[in-house]
């Protein structure tokens, strides 16, 4: 299929390749499919752009590209329920990027509301985390692998 979008224009997607969002992302509960396409060949982002809201598109990037190794969480059983996680291997967990409009242009990551896709029933969900453990705001330059800003923009 063909979807119109802002940032990117038209752009084709095999319908096996959307993501269903049962509960949407929070904020924004009425886009509940998406596609999920790199930013380039050898960025470490990833965008995640609505088919429901063509103007609606999310930076993110692989947890492990910018937290060390203790960044764990549980999914709970009505979340595991809900997406049809059956093994750990069916998890992918991305998180969203924010780019300050500052002078700064500082990039953090949402390490509070991770994004939880099930790859193989390409079900999606923006988990909430303990607000004292996880900060909404966690600077990429404290990751364990600095990310040039001129790779996400």
């Amino acid at each position: 299929m063909r979807v119109n979008t802002t940032r990117f224009g038209t752009i084709n997607v095999k319908p096996d390749k959307v993501i269903t969002f049962p509960q949407g992302i929070l904020g924004f509960p009425e886009a509940r499919r998406f596609i999920l396409f790199p930013h380039g060949e050898e960025s470490l982002f990833w965008w995640l752009q609505s088919l429901d809201d063509e103007d609606l598109a999310f930076v993110t990037i692989s947890p492990a590209a910018v937290c060390s190794e203790e960044y764990s969480f549980k999914i709970s059983d009505d979340m595991q329920e809900m997406l049809k996680i059956e093994e750990p291997s069916q998890v992918e967990v991305l998180l969203l990027v924010t780019i300050s409009n500052d002078a700064s242009k500082s990039v953090t990551v949402n390490l509070l509301g991770p994004i939880v896709i099930n790859v193989e029933t390409r079900l999606g969900a923006q988990l909430i985390l303990d607000p004292v453990k996880y900060p909404v705001k966690y600077p990429i330059t404290s990751a364990k692998s600095p990310v040039v800003l001129k790779e996400a923009v």
